[in-house]
């Protein structure tokens, strides 16, 4: 098939998204087994609205893949109880194009800046995919002070420190419990540095609602805007907010929002519902995912992330008694 990341057009985009979709009913057996069980006809699928969308709990249950699986997949994180999300990954490399093709949309080239990755929750297990494109972008960025943290906030606030005396254009990414933490300890004036949250208190704290969490990261980083990603195993793209808690997708992504009393049907702009995701990188697993996810769609195509469902309401949600084996 044609590259994604070459999409400009909302024409473009909805061309390969029902070329795509084609090809993975024809392909992916799990998928047509969805599609198959909601008696949807391939032929009859004209418009984006007409793609079904397949519950992200899938990649818990099933290898969700078009053809054979090979050996390489990442994992979601996890309790030791819950089962872990697998997305099987055919192409590395075209991961890899996926997250770089779309941080230079958004932010430029990546070698433009020193990155700091504090990212101590992923860093400790396998199989992550954000480590994973951190550490691509660590090495992509060739700056010297370029690097991974665990609990080394001494180090992180000398290093920042340094590359602030030195007006070093800087990203510090980070999972968001990790940031609250440094910043308990160190108070720190930023003013070359874009600070990144990642999402996620993994339940190492509280969880706290976005606009709460970035007025304390604001504070204590004394930056004027709190940036954040958004991505997940299940996914090989992300969307960013520069600050603003709205998202915005590279072109070859789109979100809508279905109804939480009827996940086949898809509502309109500023209403809250179920978070939809076409991505067009997804070519050789499913590219149309019903997430967990809550939130609300905007007329220029940005979103917000809102919560999550309940687990009683996604397995309500879901519609499907495939047999998981």
């Amino acid at each position: 098939m044609r590259d994604p990341f070459n999409i400009q057009t909302e024409k473009e985009f909805k061309a390969y998204a029902l070329e795509l979709f084609a090809y993975q009913h024809q392909n992916n057996k799990v998928y047509r087994q969805f599609c198959d069980l909601l008696k949807v006809d391939p032929s009859k699928v004209q418009r984006l609205e007409h793609i079904p969308y397949l519950p992200i709990e899938f990649f818990k249950l099933k290898e969700v893949y078009c053809g054979t699986p090979g050996d390489f997949y990442f994992s979601s994180s996890g309790t030791t109880s819950s089962v872990n999300s697998k997305h099987y990954i055919e192409d590395l490399n075209h991961y890899t194009k996926s997250f770089r093709t779309a941080f230079n949309h958004f932010y430029g080239p990546i070698n433009d800046y020193c990155v700091l990755a504090l990212l101590p929750s992923y860093l400790e297990r396998e199989g992550s995919s954000l480590i994973y494109m951190a550490e691509d972008l660590i090495k992509e960025s060739k700056h010297p002070q370029s690097g991974f943290y665990l609990n080394e906030f001494d180090s992180l606030a000398k290093t920042l420190k340094e590359l602030e005396s030195k007006n070093t254009k800087t990203l510090l990414i980070g999972v968001s419990f990790a940031l609250l933490d440094f910043v308990e300890e160190y108070q720190i004036e930023l003013h070359n540095t874009l600070v990144m949250e990642t999402g996620g208190m993994k339940g190492r704290r509280k969880e706290l609602i976005r606009a709460e969490l970035h007025e304390l990261l604001k504070e204590g980083f004394g930056v004027n805007a709190i940036h954040s990603e958004y991505g997940m195993t299940e996914l090989l793209s992300q969307a960013y907010s520069k600050g603003n808690g709205l998202f915005k997708t590279p072109p070859w992504m789109k979100i809508s929002i279905r109804d939480t009393r009827d996940p086949l049907s898809l509502i309109g702009t500023h209403k809250t519902g179920g978070i939809n995701i076409i991505d067009l990188a997804n070519k050789e697993s499913c590219a149309f995912i019903a997430t967990e996810d809550l939130g609300k769609v905007y007329p220029d195509g940005s979103f917000e992330v809102l919560g999550r469902f309940d687990k009683s309401a996604i397995r309500g949600c879901n519609l499907m008694v495939m047999d998981p084996a």
